[in-house]
């Protein structure tokens, strides 16, 4: 129901940002330091978001979780060994994609792992607890990098090739998880993907895709902002505040989707949206912003990994790892979509324009969701 990227964008947009200036530090070549910024950004999501599906269905169909998992976090510490080795854009590119498809590789198995290891009923806490960690992650680590370029004397690429130990030690825990397996499917001659998935499961999908189209890049919120009177230091300040309330609220709010079901607390999270981005685009001054970064945290908490349950819940089991990287997939180039848009609107009509449509379009999509007939759903989703 959120974009594939969210807690670690600015994390790995400094990387890139940073590692652009210093290589081209005293070279009054803005727009081209920007243009590959952009390049290698793109690039780097756009393999992210085409392996996760094709990574999905290997999985189901080798009948594995772990080794697609364990060899995406290895492909990321190896990405960030690459861009702490770099001297030249080409290179940084390379070790962007290297990491990126690491991300991809690993995230729709990582995910069928965590839905095949959870009890019945509990779908919405497990993906809870796991976007918690991930984005206190997302907070603490480059609060510690921003110390460790000052302790490093600014030289960057210390910082960087230090971020290889921890990427590196994150595939070991790994090693004691026990893979509890769903029944393989056979795979009959001509069979098709999608055979035997529940009704229900399209329509969410409808409602996901349609969201995903109006639900622009982060980016546009930090650039509101600005364009309302914020400093870059009260920008990244009030990001930390959005993740952080994300961090805190990831978990119970997972844990109600399981007692209340999941769509309620999708249907609330999207009306969160709609009211942070009416305000965006309203309010004319920066004290405002305080506030809707915060409440932007709830909705994102009460999103993400309840979607992302929500998708395994009603997945056949045999093909969960496939189905949820179709979903992180088209939120991936519906995102590409929503950016340039929003982008066009900034432009054309005015900085507002974005966060008017948006609030329009999550609303809407909130209603939807709230009158689609998706009872019947299997597990903790038939609270849905």
């Amino acid at each position: 129901m959120v974009r594939a990227t969210s807690g670690d964008a600015v994390a790995e947009a400094r990387e890139d940002i940073s590692w652009g200036r210093h290589r081209l530090h005293g070279v009054s070549h803005n727009v081209f330091l920007l243009g590959v910024v952009s390049f290698i950004a793109d690039i780097a999501e756009g393999t992210a978001s085409l392996v996760k599906v094709v990574s999905g269905w290997f999985s189901d169909r080798v009948g594995r979780r772990k080794p697609l998992v364990m060899g995406g976090y290895s492909l990321s510490a190896l990405g960030k060994l690459l861009l702490a080795l770099s001297f030249s854009w080409p290179l940084v590119l390379l070790a962007r994609f290297v990491d990126r498809l690491g991300k991809g590789v690993r995230t729709s198995p990582r995910d069928a792992l965590i839905g095949d290891s959870t009890v019945e009923g509990y779908s919405g806490r497990a993906f809870g607890f796991h976007r918690a960690m991930d984005t206190a992650g997302a907070v603490l680590g480059p609060l510690l990098a921003l110390a460790l370029v000052a302790l490093a004397d600014d030289r960057l690429r210390i910082v960087f090739l230090i971020a290889v130990i921890p990427a590196a030690l994150s595939v070991l825990p790994f090693a004691v998880v026990k893979e509890i397996l769903p029944k393989r499917r056979e795979h009959v001659e001509g069979s098709k993907l999608g055979d035997g998935v529940p009704r229900q499961f399209w329509l969410l999908m409808g409602v996901t895709l349609a969201f995903a189209l109006v639900n622009s890049s982060d980016a546009f919120i930090i650039l509101r902002a600005k364009d309302l009177g914020m400093s870059l230091t009260a920008v990244v300040l009030a990001y930390v505040v959005y993740n952080t309330l994300y961090s805190l609220l990831a978990f119970p709010l997972g844990d109600l989707s399981d007692r209340v079901g999941k769509r309620p607390v999708l249907v609330g999270g999207l009306a969160v949206y709609g009211c942070v981005y009416l305000g965006l685009a309203l309010i004319n001054g920066s004290a405002g912003v305080w506030p809707l970064f915060a409440i932007y945290g709830v909705y994102i908490a009460a999103t993400e990994g309840v979607a992302r349950s929500f998708v395994s819940d009603l997945a056949p089991p045999a093909q969960r790892a496939t189905l949820l990287g179709l979903y992180h997939t088209l939120i991936g180039v519906a995102a590409i979509i929503a950016s340039a848009m929003a982008g066009l609107l900034w432009d054309a009509v005015s900085p507002r324009a974005p966060f008017f449509v948006g609030a329009v379009g999550a609303l809407a999509c909130a209603a939807l969701l709230a009158a689609l007939p998706l009872s019947g759903a299997r597990r903790s989703a038939t609270a849905a």
